[in-house]
């Protein structure tokens, strides 16, 4: 078990056992955004290519770019996403409002990369509630616990 966001991007760094390569980020526009961005920050010491797919729409593809004294940002440059070793599908996709399914996602793994390691990155259980642990086949998952408390 991993405790807050320190633990958090531990395990993401965990699942990312090479030095060097290309990740891609599948989330839904706005809400994984900044997800994608703080997992991408937490390997900027290695040489990684990384791109985000907003809402599995790979002719989409965006480039993520470390600005320095920012962090990582999704910047408007299309890339291409092919070739990818890692593809970090975020949790957001899965919430039942967003019109991104499990298919969807799918169908764009496939064409980005057949051999790519598929990592879940979700919250609060939403792979299983909204049974899509079923239909991908993930390589690994990460699913955090997110409390709030107003004062």
């Amino acid at each position: 078990m991993y405790k807050g966001i320190g633990g958090l991007i531990k395990a993401f760094r965990e699942c990312i056992d090479r030095e060097e390569g290309k990740i891609a980020f599948i989330g839904s526009v706005g809400v994984c955004t900044p997800f994608a961005e703080l997992l991408a920050y937490s390997l900027r010491e290695k040489r990684f290519e990384m791109v985000y797919i907003p809402n599995a729409e790979v002719e989409e593809a965006r480039k993520m770019k470390l600005i320095e004294g920012v962090g990582y940002q999704v910047v408007d440059e299309k890339v291409d996403p092919e070739g990818c070793d890692f593809i970090v599908v975020l949790g957001g996709l899965a919430v039942p409002k967003y019109p991104t399914t499990p298919e969807d996602v799918l169908n764009a793994i496939e064409k980005i990369s057949r051999n790519a390691r598929v990592i879940g990155f979700g919250f609060m259980g939403i792979f299983e509630k909204s049974r899509w642990k079923e239909k991908i086949d993930f390589n690994m998952m990460i699913d955090g616990k997110i409390e709030a408390v107003k004062r």
